[in-house]
């Protein structure tokens, strides 16, 4: 049995590769080098509705489903990896918590302008002593009658500190909770709140075009209702959030692999060694052609966990699907971009061919959104071992 996209996804792919091809491609080496976040960019994927793909029509949005979204980061990130998180993170951690657990008045205000591309949102939940172990948050929240107030800090924080960012979700420590478990809420904290503050950008190994940021809250005061579902139940939500977040992780990497199988393809083709092209030496092609079983596999793992999420399968089935495609789909990517790096030899080591760009950037999907061990601990538990 084959798996395919709809016509509806397929056509809707040839246009955001055609937009990526013609005001993303072009320059992406440059924005790279210059650590620039493209708003006007940003601003345009906004107006070609990527951002509004999984939200209602009553927010702007295209009432479309996870699927469509994995096409759309796929085709950006197979030119930009920056832009194609950027998305990622737009919709997964910036409209996905509003859109799913907030109230009317909060959807209201929020959604609209994130939907439309006008606005960004970062979702606060890593912290210096807290990552894999997210239950260790140590930021706390206080109500203080009507407010909320903040202290703490967070840490790789991605669209957090735009011209456009309008707010950011943060996790924090609500109530004693159990000895096993504290008590965590998520607050909505809008830019420009006294007390929180934006630290400066991150000097990272790749995606330089994409906005990270560490944020400190020093008595940071919001309105009480500006809690995001139901108090204490912030791990749950933040667990849901990240299965999405995987499944679109694991699109973004397929878009890096894809990336690695055309470029090497063309190289392979154009260059020669010993007066034949270097595709014909079976040291080169055999390399090529494990690109290509890597960039089958994975997106046909990434589809499958976004079919069975659109579809509404059970939440256990959805999450280790996420996993499964997560973890190979990151791990091939930082595979393929060393492979397609050999393949170009000494260019390869050189910003100015995107081989380059793309090594560095496939790192991190390996450590993002849940690293590759925390998926292999959730494929385990999936299996009925007593992993811990």
């Amino acid at each position: 049995m084959a798996f395919e996209l709809s016509a509806e996804h397929e056509s809707f792919r040839a246009v955001v590769r055609d937009f990526a091809s013609a005001e993303i491609a072009p320059h992406a080496e440059r924005w790279d080098r210059d650590h620039h976040f493209p708003v006007d960019v940003v601003r345009a994927m906004g107006e070609l509705g990527v951002f509004g793909l999984t939200a209602p029509e009553e927010y702007g949005g295209s009432g479309g489903d996870l699927t469509s979204l994995c096409v759309a980061i796929e085709e950006i990130g197979r030119v930009d990896q920056s832009l194609g998180i950027t998305l990622e993170a737009a919709v997964g951690l910036g409209i996905n918590p509003i859109l799913t657990y907030g109230d009317d008045h909060q959807k209201q205000r929020w959604l609209p302008d994130l939907v439309a591309g006008r606005a960004l949102a970062g979702f606060g939940l890593t912290e210096p002593g807290s990552g894999s172990d997210a239950g260790a948050t140590s930021t706390r929240a206080v109500l203080d009658g009507d407010e909320w107030v903040i202290d703490g800090s967070k840490q790789f924080i991605t669209n957090s500190g735009t011209e456009i960012t309008s707010c950011v979700t943060v996790t924090a420590r609500t109530g004693e909770g159990t000895a096993q478990r504290p008590e965590v809420s998520t607050i909505i904290v809008p830019s420009g709140t006294p007390g929180f503050t934006v630290e400066p950008a991150y000097n990272k190994l790749g995606w330089h075009a994409s906005d990270t940021h560490p944020l400190t809250f020093s008595g940071a005061r919001v309105p009480a209702d500006h809690l995001l579902g139901t108090r204490g139940q912030g791990f749950a939500q933040f667990l849901a959030t990240l299965d999405d977040g995987r499944i679109a992780i694991a699109a973004l990497a397929v878009g890096c692999i894809q990336a690695m199988l055309d470029a090497s393809v063309t190289y392979a083709n154009e260059r020669t060694a010993f007066g034949v092209p270097i595709g014909s030496k079976q040291g080169v092609a055999f390399q090529v052609a494990d690109i290509q079983v890597m960039a089958e596999a994975a997106r046909l793992l990434t589809y499958k966990a976004a079919a069975l999420r659109d579809a509404g399968a059970p939440r256990d089935a959805v999450k280790k699907a996420a996993a499964i495609a997560k973890l190979y789909a990151t791990e091939s990517a930082v595979t393929a971009t060393r492979i397609a790096t050999q393949v170009h030899g000494g260019y390869g080591f050189m910003e100015e061919y995107p081989v380059a760009r793309f090594y560095r950037d496939a790192k991190i999907l390996e450590i993002g959104e849940g690293t590759s061990e925390i998926q292999r601990m959730l494929i385990a538990r999936g299996l009925g071992l007593p992993v811990e």
